[in-house]
Parts: structure tokens; C-alpha cells; sequence
């Protein structure tokens, strides 16, 4: 009797341990929030949302009649675009593309690059992928001498490989960053202090010009990530000024300056302002989401994309108030002279780079017969004409 009752014993004790068992996991369940649900993931979350929200917008533009322009995103959207920590992200990206590729690895990484982006790789100088050490120097590849000849009929050319998304007269002292969105010309280049034939202006845009005789025209050009990256001087002019904008680094590809209103204004920038033969001219450089980094060749003290910037501020040089010699980067020329009326450049010189892509816009003084020889949406390179007089 005594075995078979040690055995129901056991049994017993066995199913009361089970039971324990059940009841602690059952517990510890409903303390933690752990076993019965999964674990929130806010990574994929944040993708999923961000993924669905971005084709439903891709839906309603696809159901929008032709002509039709796509609607303007709201201040609140607008603020929370902006709230994303992007020029966290673009030191992040500028830190990853210094990174030193194990020989190896280069040719696969760039490859995909390359076949990504449309990369025309023989127009590049180096054409060897195992020459570039990391993504960093690959972005600003230089290229052969021969591919990008310098019109010499036009006086005015392309600075920028990329895609013409606008470009007209200046009216009313506003600016389309695309057909339809504009944005404010005193925003964009900030204060001015000249003045014009000596008497008061009646608008910012008057304040530019020099004579009554001449117009204000622009020229928005944007570089795609596998496009060239250097920008080059479109004319022989002498700039004055530089005025560093620090800002937002929202993208600026054709989408998204078509639906945020005053986006190049918004953005972080570098004005170079200036003269040439007929008044006022200036180059700005337009900075975007993972192009925190615009050099200057001849402006060693420029640093964009820094903590210690805080957006909504402007910092300036002025070139025609420093007599000295800046030395250029190694590669880029010897010296460059600066002397009291500023520094002189040439039509078709190098003038700087984007890390990655971004815009240029150009806008200048011209008589009013000036006349573009551009489309709309078309490709252009550097070098070729933009229009004549």
C-alpha cells in the first residue's frame, strides 16, 4: 500500500507544481505585458506609418486631375516635417562617408551606387573605383577636363549638373522654386544695405537692381544624388559677400518643393553675393537631407551644418572690406587673390561642392531683352549656355 500511495502523492504534487507554474507565468504576464502580446517595435512601426502615409499621399496625386497643382502642406505638417532631427542625420551620414572602404569592399559599394543613381562613370577623372577610399570622395569626383566644355558664345552657363525645375523674371519680389510655389526673395537672401540710384526702392526687388533699364531673373537648378557634384562659376563676375543661412536640411527634390511653400528659405544655405557686367548677381547653394556639408573652395572659415548654428540666424563675410590671399584645398588652384572689391571668378571656374546633391539658384541682374534658351524639366550640364541677349 505504501508504493501505491507514494505514487498518487507524486502525481499530485506534480500537477500542483504545474499549476504554480501556470500561475506565476500568468502573472508575471500581466505585470510585464510581456507573453501574450508581442513587443512594440518603434522602428518598424515608424516605417510601416511612415510607408503608408507616403503611398496614400502617392495615391491622391495619382488621382488628381491633369493641371491640377498638388495641394500645399500645412504649417502643422510643415512643423513636424521639420522636427525630424535631420541635421543629426546628415552629420551622421557626412561621419559614414569618411569612413575608409577596405579595398575590397569599394568596387561592390560604389557599384550599387552607381547602378542606382545612373552614375556615368566615364566621364569621371579616375575611372577605377578602387582610387576612392570612401563614399565622401566618390560624391566629389572630378571629371575629365574634356567633358564639359565652356560655351563661349553664352555669356551666361549652367553652374550644375542637374535638372532645370524653374527659372523667368522676378515679379512682385517673389521667387517659384517650381511652377505654382514660391517664396520670398527678402527671405531667401536676407537684408540688403545698398541702395538704388541713391533713392528709396519701392520693393526689395527694386533695392537689387541698378538700373531701370534691366530686369531680375532666376534659375533654379537641382542636382540628383548621381549627378556631379562640384559647382562652377557661370560667369565672370566678383562676389562681394557670403551669407551662410543655417536652417533645415528638408529634401529638395521636385515632390517635395512642389508641396512645402518657401522651402529654399527654410533650408540651410550659402549666398555668395556679388556684381557682374550688368548689376547684381548672385550663386546660392541650397543644402537638403544628408548635404549638411557645402564647401566654398575659397572661403576656408565656412562650416555648414555645425551645432553651435542655431536656425533663423545669418552670418556673413564680406569679402570686399579683406585684403589677403586664401589658399585653395590641394587640387583646386593655387592661390586666389582677394582685394578690396572682392573675389573675382571666372565663367566656368570651380567655385565649390555638395556632399551628396542638392540645388543651385542663380539670380541676377540682365537687360530686359534677356531672353532664356531653357525647357522646363530639362537636363542640363555644366558649361552649357542658359540664355542670350
Amino acid at each position: 500500500m505504501a508504493a501505491p500511495l507514494r505514487r498518487v502523492i507524486c502525481r499530485a504534487a506534480r500537477r500542483s507544481s504545474s499549476v504554480f507554474c501556470l500561475n506565476s507565468c500568468q502573472q508575471r504576464c500581466l505585470h510585464t505585458g510581456r507573453g501574450f502580446l508581442p513587443r512594440p517595435r518603434p522602428l518598424p512601426l515608424l516605417l510601416l506609418t511612415g510607408g503608408g502615409y507616403l503611398g496614400y499621399r502617392h495615391y491622391k496625386r495619382s488621382r488628381q486631375e491633369d493641371g491640377v497643382p498638388p495641394p500645399l502642406a500645412t504649417p502643422t505638417q510643415v512643423a513636424l516635417y521639420r522636427s525630424i532631427p535631420t541635421r543629426l542625420l546628415s552629420r551622421a551620414w557626412g561621419r559614414l562617408n569618411g569612413l575608409e572602404l577596405p579595398t575590397w569592399l569599394r568596387k561592390p559599394v560604389l557599384s550599387l551606387y552607381i547602378w542606382t543613381f545612373g552614375v556615368n562613370m566615364q566621364e569621371a577623372a579616375v575611372e577605377d573605383l578602387h582610387h576612392y577610399r570612401n563614399l565622401g570622395e566618390f560624391f566629389s569626383r572630378r571629371l575629365k577636363p574634356a567633358v564639359r566644355p565652356v560655351c563661349a558664345s553664352s555669356f551666361l552657363i549652367s553652374p550644375a549638373d542637374g535638372r532645370i525645375l524653374h527659372f523667368g523674371r522676378v515679379k512682385n519680389s517673389e521667387v517659384e522654386q517650381v511652377k505654382g510655389v514660391t517664396y520670398s526673395l527678402e527671405n531667401f537672401l536676407g537684408p540688403q544695405t545698398r541702395q538704388n540710384n541713391g533713392s528709396c526702392s519701392s520693393s526689395f526687388r527694386d533695392l537689387l537692381l541698378t538700373s531701370p533699364d534691366s530686369d531680375l531673373y532666376h534659375v533654379v537648378v537641382y542636382l540628383a544624388p548621381g549627378d556631379y557634384h562640384c559647382f562652377h562659376s557661370p560667369a565672370d563676375w566678383r562676389v562681394e559677400l557670403r551669407r551662410h543661412f543655417p536652417g533645415s536640411l528638408m529634401s529638395v527634390n521636385p515632390g517635395v518643393a512642389r508641396w512645402v511653400k518657401e522651402l529654399f528659405c527654410l533650408n540651410e544655405r550659402v549666398a555668395l553675393i556679388g556684381q557682374w557686367q550688368h548689376g547684381f548677381f548672385s550663386l546660392t547653394a541650397v543644402g537638403a537631407t544628408n548635404v549638411g556639408s557645402i564647401r566654398v573652395y575659397f572661403d576656408q572659415e565656412l562650416q555648414t551644418n555645425a551645432p553651435r548654428y542655431r536656425k533663423g540666424s545669418f552670418h556673413d563675410r564680406n569679402y570686399s572690406t579683406v585684403c589677403d590671399q586664401v589658399l585653395k584645398p590641394a587640387g583646386e588652384g593655387d592661390v586666389l587673390s582677394v582685394d578690396r572689391g572682392g573675389v573675382a571668378l571666372q565663367k566656368g571656374e570651380a567655385v565649390g561642392e555638395f556632399n551628396l546633391g542638392s540645388t543651385i539658384v542663380l539670380l541676377f541682374e540682365a537687360p530686359k531683352d534677356f531672353s532664356f534658351d531653357l525647357t522646363p524639366g530639362q537636363r542640363i550640364r555644366v558649361g552649357e549656355g542658359l540664355g542670350s541677349l
